[in-house]
């Protein structure tokens, strides 16, 4: 007998699975299609998870080898053990596939290893990894095959000498010299890594500035930061070429408004200029589902495409490459076929570089609000005021909160220091409520503690910080 589906989801990175679970708690018979032998897509298996246990071991590899003897702790100087490392990190990525797959077991839903593709409306085709080809029958189609590396033209990625961020997580030496194309999240996060395990890194961007998008007045002192850790940035600066070489590469770099090129070598070249929507081989024009120019399947507000039945989450769609909002659209998206109310809060939505210190934010930028006119106060507290900063040797770094000047509603927080990946839901959580900087300020913050800053720059926006 035939089964027919409520929901198939093709994908299981975090838009797709959460979307899965969702679905089955809300009652629904579901479906997953996925390519990968294991599940969690790009996230659980080449990047967020298996990054931070690289940018953990290495921050403590960093901390034992200068920071150890501040502290009245005397150990020999630490030795890198690269497999052991690289070992830690696949337990890592293990651990958290494995566990998706038994919660795929817990809520009954069935999984169909190999590629999907939407034959119809109701008719999902899969090329199993047998060899066989089989077709789901279902009511409703979630897309959420999530997103792939962006390729720079002309210069071929082989994951050895010339890598993406799969291969920067993969490299079986530490290089003496890495090259990062690309001054986003994940070539600075992946650039330091390398950086703490002994390579020289230099960060190669196209923009006059690093971490685009981002606000720059944080951006420009945590460069400095990331500077004096040995990292050397070349701003405003493309990259023509990338010629292999008996011991690496040759990179060809010219000024990004023209001008006198030159050539560096390096052992590896990182290429990290962003991700670009995964969409091939879906099928999506014989069924009429479109993209837009930037190739990102069009959806309205409740996350259908121009196909009835079908959706799109993640990194298909427009917004933000983040794992989080894709799964707040997986649960939104399901709830929205259970003929609930599923919504996500785009103004809310967290981010955070896993570098050392940490640059976190949630809503807007100083540039988002003078680009529309709103007026607005500023508030400013460093950790180096913080006692609990000093404490632990983490005082580099600030915290930054932007209010409505009128409202004193809260627009946007940006915190830059130890741990700012963990204080910025504070504000995420105020911000949903629609608090303002008076709230905050009034809030009991314990001491000693480093979210004591958070309190003191909203106190700031008023200019009444107790201890600056």
């Amino acid at each position: 007998m035939t089964v027919v589906y409520d929901l198939v989801v093709i994908g299981t990175g975090p838009g797709g699975y959460v979307c899965a679970i969702r679905a089955a708690q809300l009652g629904m018979k579901v479906a997953v299609v996925e390519k990968r032998r294991t599940h969690g897509g790009t996230c659980l298996n080449v990047g967020c998870i298996p990054s931070k246990a690289l940018l953990h071991a290495s921050e403590l590899f960093e901390e034992a080898g200068h920071e150890f003897a501040h502290l009245g702790i005397e150990v020999s100087k630490p030795k890198l053990n690269l497999a052991a490392m690289m070992k830690h990190k696949q337990d890592v990525i293990d651990g958290n596939v494995g566990g998706i797959q038994f919660l795929f077991k817990k809520n009954k839903i069935d999984v169909f290893h190999g590629t999907g593709s939407i034959i119809s409306r109701g008719n999902v085709g899969v090329a199993l990894d047998d060899g066989t080809n089989s077709v789901i029958e279902t009511r409703n189609i979630v897309i959420a095959t999530g997103s792939d590396v962006a390729r720079l033209p002309g210069i071929e990625i082989d994951e050895k000498v010339v890598v993406s961020s799969t291969g920067a997580l993969e490299l079986a030496s530490v290089p003496k010299k890495l090259i990062v194309v690309g001054a986003g999240v994940i070539g600075l996060e992946l650039g330091s890594v390398w950086r703490r395990l002994g390579a020289e890194v230099m960060v190669v961007e196209f923009l006059d500035r690093i971490l685009p998008g981002m606000d720059l007045d944080c951006a420009k002192q945590f460069q400095r930061m990331l500077a004096k850790q040995g990292m050397s940035f070349d701003l405003g600066t493309k990259v023509t070429a990338v010629d292999k070489t008996e011991n690496g590469a040759v990179v060809t770099l010219e000024p990004a408004a023209g001008g006198e090129a030159r050539r560096v070598e390096a052992d590896v070249v990182l290429v990290a200029i962003g991700r670009v929507p995964y969409t091939e081989g879906l099928g999506l024009e014989g069924v009429g589902i479109a993209r837009d120019a930037r190739g990102r399947i069009e959806i309205d507000a409740t996350f259908r495409t121009a196909v009835q039945g079908i959706y799109a989450i993640g990194d298909v769609v427009r917004g933000a490459m983040l794992a989080h909002k894709a799964e707040d659209e997986g649960v939104a998206v399901a709830e929205i076929i259970a003929g609930q109310h599923g919504h996500v809060n785009y103004d809310v939505i967290p981010g955070v570089v896993y570098t050392q210190p940490e640059f976190a934010c949630v809503g807007k930028t100083e540039e988002d609000l003078k680009s529309a006119g709103v007026d607005y106060a500023v508030g400013k507290f460093p950790f180096s005021a913080n006692g609990r900063a000093k404490a632990m040797r983490k005082a580099d770094g600030f915290v930054k909160v932007l209010a409505d000047k009128a409202t004193d509603r809260v627009l946007g927080v940006h915190i830059v220091g130890a741990g700012a990946g963990e204080m910025i839901h504070e504000a995420a959580v105020l911000m949903e409520f629609g608090g303002s900087a008076e709230d905050l300020a009034r809030t009991c913050h314990a001491h000693p503690t480093m979210s004591e800053a958070i309190k003191e720059a909203a106190m700031a926006v008023d200019k009444r910080p107790i201890h600056m």
